[in-house]
């Protein structure tokens, strides 16, 4: 059970156990809603964009270059 003590601010320390499940970090944004049951429910709305990478795979397998760059840079821009 993780138990936490609401100060006479009204805040409240999230436990170190659901912070890590959650994957929740300073900055993060929580909308905290209450369930017909009585229960609150808590979820995170944004999460660090760094967390995504790798999700997407590029067809591409290699880096493009700086001469494709210029390449189609230069083709873009004659109207190719």
């Amino acid at each position: 059970m993780a138990l936490s003590t609401l100060t006479s601010k009204g805040q409240v320390t999230i436990p170190k156990p659901i912070r890590e499940k959650l994957r929740i970090e300073p900055g993060h944004r929580l909308d905290f809603q209450l369930a017909p049951s009585g229960e609150v429910v808590i979820k995170v709305l944004n999460r660090d964009l760094r967390n995504l990478k790798g999700i997407v795979k590029s067809p591409r397998h290699t880096p493009v270059t700086l001469a494709e760059m210029d390449r189609a840079i230069a083709a873009g821009s004659s109207g190719e």
